[in-house]
Order: structure tokens, then C-alpha cells, then sequence
């Protein structure tokens, strides 16, 4: 058992507002609400307050009609729950009407001892224009209106006391999905604020975000851009960040009807099965859901300060130390990677500030790696619910037995759970990279102006109509080592206003612990901290502990995953492109933090031979005012070419090769006539340009009759060259912009993200490949290969006046791998390694270039097999040329006439010289003649 705090933990941002605060009206869809309920809890830390003190709480409001009094307005009191660390904690009930949007001015009294005195602390504050769009129902007297409001009481250098309100749901957060679509708990939903943020699950993310609907399909083996924003900083100083990609597929996933949150009472279901009752949204089931609540939470995990006594079950963490559901997800498992217990979730990438731990995030991952479980039979859980709390560990599990109070009449079976292994998913494990750069305090694009983005190439093992991805988000700060933390650094339960037992002496340069706690550099909330020894003046640190490292998390509607249609004849090497669209109705204060249309990808690149899949989804529930063309609250999209460039721009340096179709800077569509788009038929051009077949006739110039889903199946892109396309509806020129790119090349290309854990990139079936080693790279680089064929090459030489003379002929394709500087110039010895094919030729070398082909050099290769291994630092162009032995043969042969001609020369010269010697030569072969005659 892993007892650290492993990597997820949670951190809250809050909004600090004095005196008068206002909490906005929040439009919320309607929901059953009757009888008296309590609001959410006010805390109240009060200075000097000991933490065995007794307080009582009185509220007043400021009208002429007793409080409770049968009409609302009306605040009905409070009463003090608890005092813990200095903390009060309180609840407020409060009465309001339907419609109100009234500013209410309460008073609140603290008084020392069980009940009200006359030593009273009071504060007054407004609270205005409470959520009100409740059901209307007959003879309702009392509706439940809920706010949170956390008050910080203390006294000035005057003696006056100022009252802070935090106001946790107006807060920004976040990580929101923009393809596929995150719901962030949104269903549907007219109003601009969720209706349920506890629907399906915790996002902690701003009530604005979200899609109404999102529901795609996609095919086996096809690439599916997931897109992403995150409001806090990765892959910089700020914080350790992480970001865990994940889907899951079952029968029973579902995003459902209602915005209700699914019931654990399973009376309330339809059949008795709330895992099947298809109103309710669910992703984890029933099952999944009573085992968390009924198994105990990993004792050894950091707590900090947050109060943890009698919350024992895995549904209590230092992020949610009370345990609240939301939908069947279980709160451990969310706040937590790699997590112990069997899940539903199937890793797909984990993108991390901190790769050295990426071969412990694969290793330990569900995908390869199994579990364990301490379990009983279903019928015995629904039996003993609420009262068992089953062990995490082995030893712990086999020493278990049910109490008493659990009858198993009726079942049999034995009274003591099973230890039992889970099989893990036997996928591949996740991929684990570098995450890209983002800025703190910012919904927005990474370097290069493109949103975060992973590549998903959907495996074909994967077949189903019910699948939906999640993010989670995780910040943690570097106040402390979060890794080597655990519950021995917790606070004591006993004095938890002491703070953690985190030491920061040594982190912060202080001699010893005792100095740095009494300077306040405690690791607690709101800690008041002294920065200068022997001045006093204080500030507060505005500290969360439950939220000093933090999970956001959105999740993707449903989508499903089909075979590729076996008309579909995929060549060799092809690939299946998913052409999308983000975004919703509305300006861009309006749809925030979801964004404006735009297409998914922006630049999409592709070769010939490739197949596009285009299709988008909508709603009809966008809020009316929405700024936006056609039907009020519509969703509706299209692709056109854009008309050919008007006037010149730039330099003209630009090269488009197979041409350019289409120009940004115009906002005019060109005539169908004139060109087409990606070689694709006449008829597709209209489905797109109409969103056709959705409606037969009907009013399209707006396409108001278009519906909101659209899909072109896969298409073959069979022309070259560059595609500026745009959406007549959406491009409304100073609005906003809804315009997209398609490259299509004629040379085959691949690109992948590559950073210090290294990786490899391969064209083709074997055609080149490059392998990075770990620690090859210090960063993370989208490494590009790129096949031309010498025919292209030996134009892209014309072009730049360069030429190759060396060798007689090629023996390969060219080869462009791109960065160039793909390794750094002070990484001496670091090398990668790149295979490409040539021919099997006597005398084959590789030669590399440059980009701008300037310098041609020779690479030391290793050439055999029908490949060729060159151990490099740069990018550039690689070739490979053949040199054949003609010349060596010719210059043999002449050697050998040469030696014949002087041997036959010097004998003449020798004979004449020696006229007897000759004679004598002549004499011996006379005889030697006759001899042979008279013996034949």
C-alpha cells in the first residue's frame, strides 16, 4: 500500500469581498424543493477564540415582520455547529420568495457560552438577489435557497471589526473540455449557470462552463484531437502541475434527462435499479459507489488541517472532508492517481511537469498493473449498508468479519469478505510527457497560439456506443514536498488550530521550527505570518489547506466508438482525420470560460490519400440572448472556401505547394464553380455548405432548419494544396472569427510530441523512423518526419540553387525531419537516432542538409539490411546516393593491358638484342614439336 500523498490534492481559490458583500442571483433550472432545509455552512474564525470555547449564534434581519414569519423574506436564525481551531461553524436558515431579487441586511451575533447573552460580538453584512427559479408548487410555503459565505472575524488596530465574506460559487477556476464537448455537470440547460454542479461529478470548476450537448461518433483507428483550457499555469515555476486523460466505455453510461443527481436510495429508481434508470446521468454505477462509501479512506494520506475524525470512508478527503457526493463518483479515487482500488477509468495519457516519474505513473497504472479489493457479494453490501467499513489492505481484509448487526439470513455465505484481484484493463500503458506551457489567471493558448492539445489515435480494441472522456487538472504547490508528505505530517485531530507538522524552518531559511511557527509559517488555514522580527504588523495568507493543491476536472458527453465501414478502403499508411467544431452561441463574455466557434483542428494537416471525417453537434438551449446569427439560442455551423485573395500581403515569399484556395483576410465564400474543396465531389461541397441532409427545404440561409448534428462520412482527400475554409453563419467580421485551415501534401508526413522520456516517431511501414532515448531531450518537441520523393527533391534543389553531385545515383527518398535544433549545441555526446530504407546497392552513403539545403555534408552511417542508421544531433534533409565500381573496373583493366603490353614490349626489345638467345628458343620448340608427332 502506497501510503504518501500520491499526486492529486486540492487547492480553492476564494473572492474577498468587505462590508456590504452581494451574492449575484444565480438562474438555476428548476428543481422539487419542499419542507425546512438548512443553507450551507458559514465559518467564522474569530481572533482569540480558544478551541474549547462554547459559542451561540443569533441572527436578525431588518424588517418590520418577526423573523419565520409566514411570508418571506424572512431569516429563520442559526445555530453554531462546531468550533474548531478558532473556527465557528454555523448554519443559517433563510426564507425567500420565488421571485426575489431584494438586498436582505442580517445581523450576526456571537456569544459566548451555550446561549445568547448580552456580550455579544455583532457584524452585520447584505446579501442580495438569492437564486430563485425554483418549481413552483401548490401550498409551498418554504423553499430552500442555498449560498455559502465563510466570515472573518477580527479586531483592528481601533478596536473595529471588519466582516470578510468569501463566496465559493462565483469563483473561476478550472479545466474545461472543448472537444469532444465537457459537460461540466451541464445538461441541456437554458440558463447560463449550471443547474446541479453535483450531477454526475466534482469538477470544482465555474458554474458558466460547459456544453449543453456533445454527443459524437468516431471511428477505430482514427485521430481524435482532445482540446483543452486550464486556468492555472503547467510547465512552469508557479506549481506542479499534472494532467490525467482518461475514458471509459460501459452499457449504462449515460447523460441522461434530468439534472437531478442520481439517488443512492434505490427505492427512487425506476425497477429498483438506479444503475439503469435511464432519466439519471451516471458514469461509475451503483456498485462502484456504495463499495467507496462503505471502504475506508487511506489513512496515511496528508489531511493537513481539515477536520477528519468520524469521516473514516473513502468518500472523505482533504479536499472534501465531508464527504459530499456528487453523482457515483467517488471522491478518494478523483482527488488521487495512481489509485489503489479497482476503477472503470482507462488511462490514456499522463502529462506531467515532473517526467522522472512518468515510469512510475505507467508502471503503476491500471492498464497493466491489477488490483485488489476487499469485498463482499452485492446483496450482503446492500445488506450492510452503513454499517461496515471495509478494509484496504490484505491483512487487514482477512482478519474482517461482519458485525453483528448485518444478518446474512436468508443469503448464506460467509461472514468474511474475499481478498480478491481485479484484472487489469490489458491495454497498453498510458503515454507520459512533458505538459505544454500555459499562464497563470488565463483560459487561454499555449506558445504557438493553439489551445493544449493531445492527439488521441482511438485503438481499434476499443468498440462501443457508451464511452466519455475525462481531465483532471491537478495543481500542487512547492511550499512542501507533496510526495514525501503523509499523515504523519497531519495536524493533531486534538488541536487542529495548531496547524500541520510541516516543517518549513529549513524551506524558508529559518534556524529552527519553533522560530519559523511563531513567525505563523505554518502550514494551516489563513495562517497570519509576521515578516519583520519585532515589528507588529501581520498579514494573512489567504490559505485553504483543503485546497493548497488542487483537482479540477471536466468530463465529455457520451460519444461512441464504431468499426471502419468495410467499403471504406484504407490504404496502406493513410489515416482517418476527425474534423470538428468548438464552441457555442454567444459573444465572448457570454459563452465564458466555454469559447466562441471555432473549427477542431484549426490547421488540420493531411496527405493525399487520407480520409476526413467532418461532423459537429449543437443545442437549441443556448440562452436567447446570446449574441448570434439565425434562431435566437441556436447553434449552427457550415463550411465554405473562402474567396481567392484580394490584394497583396506580406512579402509573396510564401510557397503553396499543389496552390492556395481560398484567403484569410477575405470574408467572402468563392464560387463553387471556380474551385473545390479537398477534391471533394460537387454534392459533399453543398452538404457542407448547407448542412444537408438535415432538413428537406426549409429555411437555410441561416440555416436555422439545418439541425443542430451534422456528419459527412469519411471522405477521400485526393487534391493538393492549401484550404482556407469558413462557417457563413459564425464569421461575423469584427465578432468574431470562424475560420479554419487544410494543408494537404502529397508527401507523406507523421508528428509527435517527444520530450525527456524520449519516444520515436515512424513514416510509413518502415519507410524512416527516428528514436529519441530517455534523457535526450531536456524539453518537449513536436518532432515532424516527412517523406519527398527525388523528384521533389531535386525541385526544392532547384529552387534554393543548391545541388547534390556527389555519388551516381539515389538509393533513397529524401527524408525532412524537422526542428532542426533537435538536440542543444552544449549537449555533448546526446544523439538520436535516425533509420531510413535504401537500396541494396554495392556502395550506398547518406548525405545531410540543412534546411535551406545550403552545405551538403557526408553522415557516418551504418548501412545494411536494406537500412541506413545515422546517429545525429540536428534535423534537416537526409539522402542516401549510390556509388558504383565502373570506375575501379575500368581502371583494372587498363592496368592489365598495360602490363601485357610491357611484357610483350620488353621481350621484343630482348630477343633483338640477343639474336642467338632467340634462335635458341626456336631450336628447343622444334623439337619439342617433333617429339610430340612421334608420339601421337
Amino acid at each position: 500500500m502506497d501510503r504518501r500523498t500520491s499526486l492529486f490534492s486540492a487547492h480553492r481559490r476564494t473572492l474577498m469581498v468587505f462590508q456590504e458583500p452581494k451574492l449575484r442571483r444565480q438562474e438555476t433550472k428548476p428543481q422539487q424543493i419542499s419542507g425546512f432545509q438548512a443553507l450551507r455552512q458559514a465559518r467564522a474564525p474569530v481572533a482569540g477564540l480558544e478551541p474549547a470555547t462554547e459559542w451561540s449564534l443569533q441572527i436578525s434581519g431588518r424588517t418590520r415582520k418577526p423573523l419565520c414569519y409566514r411570508r418571506p423574506p424572512s431569516v429563520c436564525g442559526g445555530e453554531v455547529r462546531d468550533v474548531v481551531g478558532g473556527d465557528i461553524e454555523a448554519k443559517i436558515y433563510i426564507r425567500t420568495s420565488r421571485s426575489d431579487s431584494t438586498s436582505y441586511h442580517f445581523t450576526f451575533e456571537f456569544s459566548p457560552g451555550p446561549r445568547p447573552t448580552t456580550q455579544r460580538s455583532a457584524y452585520t453584512g447584505a446579501i442580495r438577489g438569492f437564486p430563485y427559479d425554483l418549481r413552483q408548487q401548490k401550498r409551498l410555503s418554504m423553499i430552500k435557497q442555498r449560498f455559502e459565505i465563510t466570515m472573518n472575524f477580527r479586531k483592528s488596530i481601533t478596536k473595529q471589526a471588519c466582516m470578510f465574506l468569501t463566496l465559493f460559487t462565483l469563483v473561476a477556476g478550472d479545466v474545461y473540455l472543448h472537444n469532444p464537448r465537457g459537460s461540466n455537470n451541464r445538461l441541456d440547460e437554458r440558463s447560463r449557470n449550471r443547474a446541479n454542479a453535483n450531477s454526475l461529478f466534482d469538477s470544482q470548476n465555474n458554474d458558466r462552463g460547459g456544453y449543453n450537448v456533445g454527443s459524437l461518433f468516431y471511428y477505430q483507428g482514427s485521430e481524435l484531437p482532445i482540446e483543452w483550457t486550464n486556468q492555472h499555469s503547467c510547465h512552469n515555476q508557479n506549481n506542479h502541475c499534472e494532467l490525467v486523460l482518461q475514458y471509459m466505455c460501459h452499457d449504462n453510461v449515460r447523460d441522461g434527462t434530468t439534472t437531478q443527481t442520481i439517488p443512492t436510495n434505490r427505492a427512487q429508481c425506476e425497477g429498483y435499479d438506479c444503475s439503469t434508470d435511464r432519466r439519471y446521468r451516471m458514469h461509475e454505477d451503483y456498485n462502484y459507489y456504495m463499495h467507496c462509501s462503505m471502504r475506508s479512506r487511506n489513512k496515511g494520506l496528508f489531511t493537513a488541517d481539515q477536520q477528519m475524525r468520524n469521516r473514516n470512508t473513502a468518500r472523505s478527503t482533504r479536499q472534501n472532508p465531508k464527504g459530499t457526493r456528487r453523482g457515483y463518483e467517488c471522491p478518494e479515487e478523483r482527488d488521487y492517481y495512481p489509485y489503489w482500488h479497482p476503477t472503470p477509468w482507462v488511462d490514456i495519457a499522463v502529462l506531467t511537469n515532473n517526467v522522472r516519474r512518468c515510469h512510475y505513473y505507467q508502471e503503476e497504472s491500471e492498464n497493466v498493473k491489477p488490483r485488489w479489493a476487499c469485498m463482499f457479494p452485492a446483496a450482503v453490501m446492500e445488506r450492510a449498508k452503513g454499517k461496515i467499513l471495509l478494509p484496504i489492505t490484505k491483512e487487514e481484509c482477512e482478519k474482517y468479519e461482519l458485525p453483528k448487526s448485518v444478518s446474512l439470513e436468508g443469503m448464506g455465505g460467509s461472514r468474511k469478505p474475499e481478498w480478491r484481484q481485479f484484472p487489469s484493463h490489458n491495454v497498453p500503458p498510458p503515454e507520459c510527457r512533458e505538459t505544454e506551457w500555459t499562464r497563470d489567471n488565463h483560459l487561454g493558448n499555449t506558445i504557438g497560439g493553439h489551445p493544449p492539445m493531445f492527439n488521441w489515435t482511438i485503438p481499434k480494441h476499443i468498440q462501443h456506443e457508451n464511452c466519455v472522456i475525462r481531465i483532471r487538472y491537478n495543481i500542487s504547490t512547492s511550499d512542501y514536498a507533496p510526495w514525501d508528505t503523509d499523515s504523519s505530517h497531519s495536524a493533531d485531530p486534538r488541536n487542529l488550530g495548531a496547524g500541520s507538522k510541516i516543517n518549513l524552518a529549513e524551506k524558508f531559511g529559518f534556524p529552527n521550527e519553533e522560530n519559523a511557527k511563531a513567525r505563523g509559517f505554518i502550514v494551516k488555514n489563513n495562517p497570519v505570518v509576521k515578516l519583520f522580527d519585532g515589528v507588529d504588523l501581520d498579514l494573512r495568507m489567504a490559505i485553504n489547506t483543503a485546497q493548497f493543491g488542487r483537482v479540477f476536472q471536466d468530463r465529455s458527453h457520451t460519444f461512441a466508438v464504431r468499426p471502419v465501414p468495410e467499403d471504406l478502403e484504407i490504404e496502406a499508411g493513410a489515416a482517418i482525420r476527425n474534423l470538428n467544431v468548438r464552441g457555442k452561441r454567444g459573444n465572448i463574455v457570454q459563452v465564458y470560460p466555454a469559447v466562441e466557434y471555432d473549427f477542431v483542428p484549426n490547421v488540420l494537416e493531411m496527405t493525399v490519400g487520407d480520409f476526413v471525417h467532418t461532423q459537429w453537434t449543437g443545442s437549441n438551449t443556448n440562452p436567447n440572448n446570446n449574441d448570434g446569427q439565425g434562431l435566437a439560442g441556436s447553434d449552427r455551423n457550415n463550411i465554405v472556401l473562402l474567396k481567392s485573395q484580394v490584394y497583396s500581403e506580406g512579402d509573396g515569399q510564401t510557397n503553396y505547394a499543389g496552390g492556395k484556395f481560398g484567403h484569410f483576410g477575405v470574408n467572402h465564400p468563392m464560387d463553387a464553380a471556380n474551385s473545390t474543396f479537398l477534391g471533394l465531389s460537387k454534392e459533399d461541397a453543398i452538404t457542407l455548405a448547407y448542412s444537408d441532409p438535415g432538413q428537406f427545404r426549409g429555411e437555410v440561409s441561416e440555416l436555422d432548419d439545418a439541425g443542430t448534428y451534422f456528419n459527412l462520412p469519411p471522405r477521400k482527400v485526393t487534391q493538393q494544396g492549401t484550404y482556407h475554409y469558413m462557417s457563413t453563419r459564425n464569421n461575423n467580421f469584427s465578432n468574431r472569427d470562424q475560420k479554419g485551415q487544410v494543408i494537404v501534401s502529397i508527401n507523406q508526413h507523421v508528428m509527435a510530441a517527444i520530450g525527456w522520456l524520449g519516444g520515436n516517431v515512424t513514416l510509413g511501414d518502415g519507410l524512416a523512423r527516428l528514436t529519441v532515448n530517455e534523457g535526450t531531450f531536456d524539453d518537449l518537441k513536436k518532432v515532424r518526419l516527412e517523406k519527398w520523393s527525388t523528384t521533389e527533391g531535386e525541385k526544392a534543389m532547384k529552387a534554393a540553387d543548391r545541388y547534390l553531385d556527389e555519388g551516381d545515383g539515389y538509393a533513397s527518398d529524401f527524408f525532412l525531419v524537422t526542428p532542426e535544433d533537435l538536440v542543444e549545441a552544449d549537449q555533448q555526446g546526446k544523439t538520436f537516432t535516425f533509420e531510413m530504407q535504401v537500396s541494396d546497392s554495392d556502395d550506398v552513403e547518406v548525405y545531410h542538409a540543412t534546411h535551406d539545403l545550403a552545405v551538403w555534408s557526408r553522415a557516418d552511417a551504418d548501412i545494411g539490411g536494406g537500412m541506413a542508421r545515422v546517429q545525429a544531433q540536428r534535423g534537416g534533409i537526409f539522402v542516401a546516393r549510390s556509388h558504383s565500381k565502373v570506375a575501379m573496373i575500368v581502371g583494372v583493366t587498363i592496368a592489365c593491358v598495360v602490363v601485357v603490353a610491357l611484357i610483350i614490349g620488353g621481350s621484343i626489345f630482348y630477343f633483338r638484342r640477343n639474336p642467338s638467345k632467340w634462335q635458341a628458343v626456336k631450336t628447343t620448340c622444334s623439337k619439342a614439336e617433333l617429339s610430340m608427332h612421334s608420339k601421337v
